[in-house]
């Protein structure tokens, strides 16, 4: 059985900024001001991240008077999680059974 991570996601995560973005969103929902006061990412910088982050489904916003929240979705952090896990169980599997292709 295949094990697939979806690797568009992993990307997008990849980035240390973004990263930085999603772990200070699993703590609390936070606006752009927030955001660029904890990362010291220049607003025009964050704002492409964010729209990044959006675009894959990461982060929703919350529209609050004239300022925008950004709340992380967990449900996207819990699929990709339990990609790894079906990953990391595949290899125990495979481990366990001593599956080796020979060489020939």
């Amino acid at each position: 059985m295949m094990t697939s991570v979806d690797t568009d996601l992993m990307r997008v995560l990849a980035d240390p900024l973004r990263l930085q973005i999603v772990t200070l969103l699993a703590r609390e929902t936070l606006c752009t001001t927030h955001l660029v006061e904890e990362t010291g990412a220049r607003q025009t910088n964050l704002s492409n991240h964010l729209k990044v982050l959006r675009e894959a489904g990461v982060v929703e916003t919350e529209p609050c008077g004239r300022f925008t929240y950004y709340k992380l979705r967990p449900e996207v952090i819990v699929q990709l999680a339990g990609q790894f896990s079906d990953l990391a169980d595949t290899a125990r599997a495979t481990a366990e059974a001593n599956l080796k292709r020979s060489c020939s």
